[in-house]
């Protein structure tokens, strides 16, 4: 029973589950997880924790990552990849963007495995030629965001547009209101 106890608390601490069959560890509430899933034969990426700082997926049988799988890491600052059969065609294209972004170190040790004529070959080195004819390049969740993006461009053009002309009849209204003050007070004087 203490030992169920503990391990709720701990999966409280953590905020989510372990996944099967890494290892996880507490670096303390504000600094977030070390997940350990590193030489565990995995042919899949497991469901991630969000909270996780330090993720270890090294000597497995990784061939890709997911389009979208490391998105939501956002409190990752250590990430160990090598050591798995990188398969190097249009799927490794989300993995290499992403470490662009995220670590030029962590992409420059990554390795092709196959096809044969990429074996060997750094991920940060491959060409659009390379990989074929990648014809989905962005996933649907690219495509929700670029109309999404539109859509608040459109809005900000339209309030501006709006502020402006409110500011053209508000100088216009000024004005009036000037001029009708300075015809009161001829008339309110010629009285």
């Amino acid at each position: 029973a203490a030992l169920g106890c503990a391990l709720w608390v701990l999966g409280e601490a953590l905020g989510e589950e372990c996944p099967a069959p890494c290892s996880c560890t507490s670096l303390g509430e504000p600094r977030g997880t070390r997940v350990d899933c590193g030489s565990r034969g995995l042919r899949s990426l497991p469901a991630l924790p969000r909270l996780a700082r330090s993720l270890h997926l090294h000597n497995n049988s990784l061939a890709s990552v997911p389009a979208g799988a490391l998105d939501g890491l956002g409190r990752l600052r250590e990430l160990e990849l090598q050591d798995n059969p990188w398969h190097c065609d249009c799927r490794i294209l989300y993995l290499r963007l992403w470490l662009q972004d995220f670590s030029a170190p962590a992409l420059a040790r990554l390795r092709c495995a196959s096809p044969a004529h990429l074996r060997m070959k750094p991920l940060g080195q491959l060409t659009g030629n390379e990989l074929g004819a990648c014809t989905t390049l962005l996933p649907t969740k690219c495509l929700q965001f670029f109309w999404r993006d539109l859509v608040l461009i459109a809005g900000a053009i339209i309030t501006l547009v709006l502020v402006a002309l409110a500011v053209k009849f508000s100088k216009k209204l000024v004005c009036q209101l000037t001029l009708a003050g300075r015809r009161l007070r001829r008339i309110s004087k010629s009285h």
